[in-house]
């Protein structure tokens, strides 16, 4: 009995032992598809794969591999993780039920090396115990916590290496910030941001060194008297101003800039105490990787009274631009519009909804949308609806078909109504409320009635033109995150619980599974000795299938 558990511990050590993953190869994550290196698969987060295995014609062979069980979550718990998958080797955050399991297991067949335990204990969230995964650099894994820690991992082992608080009481910092986030690496920096806006937080982007877990720089969502940007904030209102940081950057090595998209002004419904545009919330900020300076902002939601965070994730490309190549930035924005910008310079190129939207007219000659409604006391309808047109789960750009794909919540509206209130520590500061339809809270999994009229889709835009090519339309909303290959496939899912396949130049069902959950992560896919896998999240469990 020794003799075999020593074996298949040596086993454990060499199929682990000795992956690195330097920052060299994360930048050039490209040159090996049959790994999941980063949350969008590149630092471009295109979630773009150039494996090619899996095609158009024989996607219809696909079979269930292996599952990974979780326990039974609660009704604000959902399994959002993308995975990391390096050279044979998965790792996985397993939905913190109440603590956080990170587990290493074989990518071909499931089995589980090792898990890291974390409890967090109590910490304040607005949307639930959730995690999006770990970072990877070097020999190190990196898990961000709601309780405010950043912890390194042995990658070989799951033994925790250094623990640092981020935010603590110590610090002058409520507990209400907290990190759902799959950190960003760069160089010698893990980069990151809180959560907590709802609880009047002061959002930030930061950097901490990957070896030690020191902090080593910081820019302030929410500009402090003196910072650029300041202005726009009136009185004390900037001090409990939000900007939360809900999903991961994109990084451009040529121009050394990495870009983050910030959550909403606080108090959420109401912008009376805060006249002005409120920078930085609702924007995405460039910083250049080194210093953590600002080069350039876009503010999509200005003075935002209806919770339209920017939380998805930059996605950027180089493309043909009226006949030059350019640097852009796509943005599937929660406010309903689509954005092309330039993501040298933060020119404003093109702004399009994908959805139905009433709360703006049009833009003025520099990019700025014109309002077209406010919040009031008595409540006004406006769309779309208070979850937006998408939300954090991400989009994907395919460059051969030259579409980006956006998972969309279509006809969803809200009433929004302002209130008066003061913040108070450890209270959720909103300012009002929004009415949000039977059948479409954040969590809700049962389907809608027929006249209830909205629905989820997969829709593919033209990002020159932003105009709609196709739309695959589910009986629910969704909260999948969406993967394209260089097969020109596209996969997703739905609150339905159905896993699908569509064809992404036209959008043809290609084929489809019930995993009997919502699809709730961004599915990946990778390669273990030339065979192809696609694994999702959904319900309590991690799906993964192969060819038949």
């Amino acid at each position: 009995m020794k003799l075999r558990l020593a074996f298949f511990l040596l086993l454990i050590a060499g199929a682990i032992y000795g992956q690195q993953v330097p920052f060299e190869r994360i930048l050039n994550a490209n040159r090996e598809p049959q790994n999941w290196l980063t949350y969008g698969g590149t630092l471009f987060n295109q979630r773009y794969s150039l494996l090619s295995q899996i095609t158009t014609d024989n996607v219809k062979n696909l079979e269930l591999q292996w599952v990974l069980q979780v326990r039974a979550m609660d009704g604000t718990t959902k399994f959002e993780a993308t995975p990391l998958v390096v050279d044979g080797i998965m790792y996985v955050v397993k939905p913190p039920m109440p603590n956080y399991e990170v587990v290493a297991l074989d990518a071909a067949t499931g089995r589980i090396f090792w898990t890291y335990t974390y409890n967090p204990g109590e910490a304040r969230t607005c949307c639930g115990r959730n995690s999006k995964g770990v970072a990877m650099q070097g020999d190190k894994l990196y898990l961000a916590t709601i309780d405010a820690h950043l912890i390194a991992i042995d990658a070989k082992t799951g033994r925790e290496i250094w623990n640092n608080k981020v935010e603590s009481p110590a610090t002058g910092t409520p507990i209400d910030y907290s990190f759902t986030l799959m950190p960003l690496v760069v160089k010698d920096k893990v980069i990151l941001g809180p959560a907590g806006g709802e609880y009047g937080i002061r959002g930030y982007v930061a950097a901490f060194d990957a070896k030690t877990g020191n902090e080593k720089w910081r820019f302030h969502v929410i500009p402090e008297p003196g910072e650029p940007g300041h202005e726009t904030w009136e009185g004390d209102s900037w001090i409990h101003g939000g900007g939360s940081i809900w999903t991961p950057g994109s990084y451009d090595p040529e121009l050394n800039l990495t870009y983050w998209g910030t959550g909403n002004a606080g108090p959420d419904w109401n912008g009376d105490p805060r006249p002005g545009d409120n920078l930085y919330t609702c924007s995405v900020v460039a910083l250049d990787a080194d210093t953590g300076k600002l080069r350039w902002h876009y503010q999509f939601s200005p003075h935002d009274e209806f919770d339209y965070d920017s939380t998805q994730v930059p996605v950027l490309a180089d493309i043909e631009w009226q006949g030059r190549p350019r640097k852009v930035m796509m943005w599937a924005n929660r406010n309903g519009v689509f954005y092309v910008l330039d993501r040298a310079t933060g020119e404003f190129l093109l702004g399009k909804p994908f959805v139905k939207v009433t709360w703006m007219n049009g833009f003025d000659a520099k990019g700025k949308p014109i309002r077209a409604v406010q919040t009031s006391t008595s409540g006004v309808l406006v769309y779309p609806g208070n979850q937006g047109g998408t939300n954090w789960y991400n989009p994907a750009f395919n460059p051969r078909t030259g579409l980006f794909y956006i998972p969309t919540w279509e006809e969803t509206s809200s009433v929004f109504t302002k209130t008066e209130q003061e913040f108070k520590p450890g209270t959720v500061f909103g300012g009002g409320r929004p009415t949000i339809p039977v059948g479409l809270t954040p969590l809700n999994t049962y389907a809608r009635t027929e006249d209830e009229g909205y629905f989820g889709a997969i829709k593919a835009v033209d990002p020159h033109t932003g105009d709609i090519k196709w739309m695959y339309k589910m009986s629910q909303v969704t909260d999948s995150g969406v993967l394209t290959t260089a097969t020109n496939l596209v996969f997703a899912g739905g609150r339905e619980g159905y896993f699908f396949a569509l064809d992404g130049r036209d959008g043809k069902l290609l084929w489809k599974a019930m995993l009997g959950g919502q699809v709730a992560n961004g599915p990946i896919t990778y390669a273990v000795n030339g065979k192809q896998f696609v694994s999702v999240a959904a319900g309590n469990g991690l799906f993964t299938f192969a060819l038949r």
